[in-house]
């Protein structure tokens, strides 16, 4: 293995962003401390209609995390026990467990082996009397088809239900992440696009009902305090993040065509190494793509192997992941679910593949190009 070197590309760094926006973001906390609105205070309003408008939505309910985000919007649509979701096996394992908790069953599906997002057409053949949702998860920053999605969920009367906790503000087909479904969940992950100082969610819905109806459920389903109509639970986003993220939003959209700008960069200088395996998840949003991950596929065609390539990588000072290294049917704690090594040959064939780059506001044109040296070096 080749020496470590003091010339790091850090997978994520936050400080950029951070450090441009400090004085304002101590302020905003210091306003919180002054006022002492610490739970479901006046900067949790602002940002949920801020977000919500950002994402050509109506309502948006502020929640403790992305996870709770899922089982709340179901649980608000009527779906539980007996009833099943549509999800895909490449996935963060939060989704599964978003639907888990809300009672339902997932059903997983394969994913499409060059954008790695859900394959509808296996979506479709996985449909039931007892489906009564699809799942989507917006992944890496990539939307799915919002079109064949509402195609899919017209013919079939399902709800849509947006996992698009790595797609803040993505965009495709005319649409915005968030404004596709019945709801949508994101995630407020200190290094999403959009990250709070901590954990943190958000639900975007168009129906006024439903949003009435979350906002109850997040806070023990307590429509006024100490009047309890619903089964519900604790989980509201703090005020204090909410002030943070005020402060952050109106730089997203910045910050989103930075990653696309580097992601191009990265497409074109590593468009040589195609023909030796390096193959880049296909973007089929163009600038709509929002790359919270860039991620490249290291195929049987490249002459070194990917779990090598990521060690000398990181042994040059290329700090790098894997996301997801085991799908979610192979998961130990969801063995229950009855699937088999085998069942999605895609989503196993991905995670055997799969290498995330360096991607973050911020990252240079020298530290792109330091990235790319460092991989051409290796094959």
């Amino acid at each position: 293995m080749a020496a470590s070197t003091s010339a790091i590309v850090p997978f994520v760094d936050l400080k950029p962003m951070h450090e441009l926006l400090q004085d304002k973001i101590e302020q905003a906390i210091e306003n919180v401390l002054q006022r002492g609105d610490f739970i479901l205070g006046k900067a949790v309003a602002e940002f949920e209609s801020a977000f919500a408008m950002a994402s050509n939505a109506d309502y948006g309910i502020g929640v403790a995390c992305g996870t709770d985000a899922i089982a709340l919007s179901l649980g608000a649509c009527g779906i539980g026990v007996g009833d099943e979701v549509i999800v895909p096996a490449n996935t963060f394992i939060a989704t599964l467990i978003g639907v888990i908790r809300a009672g339902a069953t997932p059903v997983l599906v394969d994913a499409d082996p060059n954008t790695a997002l859900i394959d509808l057409a296996a979506v479709e053949a996985a449909i039931t009397p007892k489906t009564k949702a699809l799942l989507p998860v917006h992944l890496y920053g990539q939307m799915v088809s919002p079109s064949q999605l509402r195609k899919l969920a017209s013919k079939y009367n399902l709800t849509i239900l947006e996992d698009a906790s790595q797609a803040h503000l993505a965009e495709r087909e005319g649409d915005r992440a968030g404004s596709v479904g019945t709801v949508a969940a994101f995630s407020l992950y200190p290094s999403k696009n959009l990250g709070a100082f901590g954990d943190g969610g958000i639900i975007l819905t168009q129906d006024a009902h439903l949003a009435t109806t979350m906002r109850t459920l997040r806070n023990y389903g307590a429509p006024q305090k100490y009047l309890h109509t619903e089964l519900g639970t604790n989980s509201r986003l703090d005020t204090i993040q909410a002030a943070i993220l005020n402060v952050k939003l109106p730089h997203l959209q910045t910050w989103n065509q930075w990653r696309n700008q580097v992601a191009q960069k990265y497409d074109a200088a590593l468009e040589p190494l195609r023909s030796k395996g390096i193959i880049p998840i296909e973007n089929q949003s163009g600038t709509g793509h929002v790359y919270h991950l860039y991620v490249i596929r290291v195929t049987d065609e490249c002459p070194v192997d990917r779990q090598i390539l990521q060690e000398e990588l990181r042994a040059k000072g290329i700090q790098n992941g894997i996301h997801y290294p085991i799908p979610c049917h192979l998961q130990p704690a969801y063995k229950y679910l009855g699937y088999q090594e085998g069942d999605f040959p895609h989503a196993e064939a991905l995670c055997q593949q799969i290498l995330s780059l360096p991607m973050y506001f911020g990252l240079s044109d020298e530290q792109i190009q330091q990235v790319v040296d460092a991989i051409k070096s290796l094959i």
